[in-house]
C-alpha cells in the first residue's frame, strides 16, 4: 500500500470508522470520508487534517446506489482508489415480531445492500487499476446468530456469503483483495445508536474490544491483505460453539439475553439511527456505563459450553469410527 494511499471509509462519522480514519491519517493517507451525518464527518475530517492527512468529505447513504456512485467519483478526484473500507452498519434489538418491519428492512438495506453497493462501485475501479483492497466490516454476528437481532443476523450472514462469492469470482485477479473483518463487541457508540424495541435498557457485554486497537489492525490488513480477520477471543469462542452446535448455542444465548433484560431497568423503545443519523457529536469510544453489563459469569459459561461441546463432539466422533 503506498504511503499516500487513497482510502474510502463509509460509516466514518463515529465509532470504528472514525478510529480507522484517524489511524490512516497518522499514516498520511488521502481520505474520502462518508456517512449520512455531514456534520459528524466534518468534525472527523478536521481531526484527520490536523494529523496530516488530505481529506475529502461526501455525505452518503450507502443504501442508495446513486449516492455511492457519487462517493466513488469524489474519491477518483485523487486519481485512484487503493482501499475501500465498507464499514457503515446499524442494528436493532428486540423480539422479531416486536420490531417494525420497516426496521428490519432498514437494517438489511444498510448492512447488506449498502455493502453490495460499495462493492459495485469499487470493484470496476479496482479492475481498471488492476489492484485494490475492499475490506468488509462484518461482525461476530456473521459467524454466530444473535437472538433478538434477527435482521442484523440475517444481514451479517448474508454479507459473509456475499464476500465469499465475490472473492471466488475475483480469484483470477491476484492484486484485488476482498477482506472480511469479524470483531467481537466493540466499545463504540454503536449500541446506543442502534434501535431498541425491548422496553429495557440494553445489557452490554464485558470484555468489549478497543476500537483503536481494531483500527490499527485494519490499517495493517490494508497493507497486508488476507481473506479473514477476527478480533477478540469471544469471536473465536462463538465461532467454534456455533460450528459444533448452532441451535444449542443460539438457544443458550437467547436465554442469557432474556435473563439480562429482565434485570435491566425499563425504558422507552427507540428507532435509534435506523431512519436518520443521530444528531449528537461523533466519538470513537462508547459508554459502557449505560445499561446492565452481562457479567463474567455469563462469559465463563459460554467458554465452558464450548469446552463441553468439544468433549461431546470428540466422544461422538470416536463412537462413529
Amino acid at each position: 500500500m503506498p504511503k499516500d494511499a487513497v482510502v474510502v471509509i463509509t460509516g466514518a462519522s463515529s465509532g470504528l470508522g472514525q478510529a480507522v480514519a484517524e489511524e490512516f491519517a497518522r499514516n498520511k493517507a488521502r481520505l474520502v470520508l462518508a456517512a449520512r451525518d455531514g456534520g459528524g464527518l466534518q468534525a472527523v475530517a478536521k481531526t484527520c487534517r490536523e494529523l496530516g492527512a488530505e481529506v475529502l468529505v461526501e455525505p452518503t447513504d450507502i443504501g442508495k446506489m446513486v449516492e455511492v456512485r457519487r462517493l466513488a467519483e469524489k474519491a477518483l478526484s485523487f486519481g485512484r482508489i487503493d482501499v475501500w473500507f465498507s464499514n457503515a452498519g446499524t442494528g436493532a434489538v428486540g423480539k422479531f415480531e416486536d420490531t417494525p418491519v420497516e426496521a428490519h428492512e432498514s437494517i438489511i438495506r444498510t448492512n447488506l445492500i449498502g455493502h453490495i453497493n460499495d462493492a459495485y462501485a469499487a470493484i470496476p475501479i479496482f479492475k481498471k487499476q488492476g489492484r485494490g483492497v475492499f475490506i468488509n466490516m462484518i461482525s461476530v454476528g456473521g459467524l454466530a446468530a444473535a437472538p433478538f437481532a434477527s435482521a442484523y443476523s440475517a444481514s451479517k450472514f448474508g454479507l459473509k456469503g456475499f464476500s465469499e462469492a465475490l472473492r471466488a469470482e475475483l480469484a483470477d485477479q491476484p492484486n484485488i483483495h476482498i477482506c472480511d473483518v469479524y470483531p467481537t463487541f466493540l466499545n463504540t457508540p454503536g449500541l446506543s445508536h442502534g434501535a431498541n424495541y425491548t422496553g429495557r435498557e440494553l445489557p452490554v457485554p464485558v470484555g468489549a474490544y478497543s476500537p483503536r486497537k481494531a483500527a490499527r489492525a485494519i490499517v495493517r490488513l490494508a497493507a497486508n491483505p488476507r481473506p479473514t480477520t477476527t478480533f477478540g477471543i469471544l469471536t473465536n469462542v462463538a465461532r467454534f460453539a456455533h460450528l459444533i452446535a448452532p441451535n444449542l448455542t443460539t438457544r443458550i444465548l437467547a436465554g442469557m439475553m432474556l435473563r439480562s433484560l429482565r434485570r435491566s431497568a425499563r425504558t422507552g423503545n427507540s428507532h435509534g439511527n435506523l431512519f436518520g443519523p443521530i444528531k449528537t457529536p461523533g466519538h470513537v469510544e462508547g459508554d459502557l456505563g449505560n445499561g446492565r453489563v452481562v457479567g463474567s459469569v455469563d462469559i465463563a459459561a459460554g467458554a465452558a459450553l464450548c469446552i463441553g461441546l468439544l468433549v461431546l463432539w470428540r466422544i461422538h466422533s470416536n463412537g462413529q469410527r
